[in-house]
């Protein structure tokens, strides 16, 4: 894996550890100031809701976390894909149902750090 990325990988499973903390740990005390557009009532009854969707992004997060980890580069490629597809398929998911910018702050950098994974790969093909 190249160092563009694993640079990639690991921004994404960084900002993922933030949503995580977010959702589980901050949802009540950010999330009115993070989301106004929200009725401020409506942040202590959805507060499990935030924490499950919390932990799922946790998982994202140790799952890219894990790809760094992997000494196999065929098998570290692979682990780190299908984490950056699930992030990717979550924010393009995100974007159609919630806001646009979900698919610029969650998508965009998983795709890119796909493109980043794959491309040495695609070249080292051609040869």
């Amino acid at each position: 894996m190249s160092i563009f990325a694993k640079i990639m990988v690991a921004l994404v499973a960084i900002l993922h550890l933030y949503i995580a903390w977010f959702g589980i740990f901050a949802w009540q005390t950010q999330g009115p100031a993070t989301f106004p557009e929200l009725p401020g009532d409506l942040f202590l009854p959805t507060t499990a809701m935030a924490a499950n969707q919390g932990v799922y992004n946790l998982c994202l997060a140790g799952g890219l976390i894990w790809s760094l980890c992997i000494r196999n580069a065929e098998w570290q490629r692979k682990v780190a894909s299908g984490f950056l597809i699930f992030v990717a398929a979550a924010g393009v998911f995100g974007a159609s149902r919630v806001s646009l910018d979900i698919a610029l702050v969650q998508a965009g950098p998983a795709l890119i750090g796909l493109i980043f994974l794959w491309l040495p790969a695609a070249n080292r093909a051609k040869r």
